[in-house]
């Protein structure tokens, strides 16, 4: 099944600036895709398209599908409940007095019950390393911990697809080593737009490089990476762990 589709989206802000220009990209279920592209790409415009934030206002024919329903009301909820979108600073995210109340908020709006709720918080805190972690103040979280208790808010939801923003930014390396072998193992559609070439080249088999909102390559990870002249053409770099691999 195919999890997102975009067909030829474009977007333009209010003060004319064009940010995405004929976008056209799919995502089959179970897939992990790495976006790259330099700053003011458009890589945080087009995850505000996914899952709503800036919805179409013309929906003649609908540019964004997720799971074959188009990202227009009167579908927003549902999208909402299965898109969880990770922003990249965490403190963005976690707003209640406890990790437990944090990673509940999603799901009670789902207006689940008590022992339904406190079941899906513990098995979404669980999936992400941080069991017990319920009655823990987000502020005394570390770095990498506070962002997978923002995972797990999201998994809470049932998230299908994952749209996370710079993941591993500001994190450690054992932060970096844990949140990788997590979404390594997640077995959830993930999307990744991240400056961490080594991360895309470790967990994305397959890249998608976005240049002035234009989709300018796409394909198997290591072929895009490894190519000096396109990465550097966009502001990038072939990342050092594939300096030492030998060409095909």
């Amino acid at each position: 099944m195919t999890a997102l589709e975009i067909k030829h989206l474009n977007y333009r802000y209010p003060d004319g600036t064009e940010a995405l220009h004929d976008v056209s990209l799919t995502i089959g279920e179970g897939e992990r895709v790495g976006l790259i592209g330099p700053n003011g790409a458009g890589k945080s415009t087009l995850f505000l398209h996914l899952n709503g934030l800036l919805p179409e206002r013309s929906s003649a024919a609908p540019a964004v599908h997720v799971f074959g329903t188009p990202v227009v009301e009167p579908h927003l909820s549902t999208i909402r409940s299965q898109v969880g979108l990770l922003f990249q600073d965490p403190d963005d995210q976690l707003f209640c007095p406890t990790v437990g109340e944090d990673v509940a908020f999603g799901p009670q709006q789902l207006g689940l019950g008590e022992a339904a709720l406190s079941a899906r918080v513990a098995r979404a805190l669980e999936q992400v390393g941080l069991r017990g972690f319920e009655q823990r103040p987000p502020f005394h979280l570390s770095r990498g911990e506070k962002r997978r208790a923002c995972l797990a808010g999201l998994l809470a939801c049932d998230a299908r697809l994952l749209i996370l923003d710079e993941p591993t930014s500001d994190l450690d390396p054992r932060g970096r080593r844990e949140l990788k072998a997590l979404l390594r193992d997640l077995p959830v559609t993930q999307l990744i737009a991240t400056h961490d070439l080594e991360l895309v080249v470790e967990i994305c088999p397959r890249v998608i490089v976005l240049d002035h909102g234009i989709v300018v390559s796409e394909g198997q990870t290591t072929d895009i990476l490894s190519d000096e002249s396109l990465m550097l053409q966009h502001g990038l770099e072939k990342p050092h762990i594939l300096r030492h691999t030998h060409p095909h």
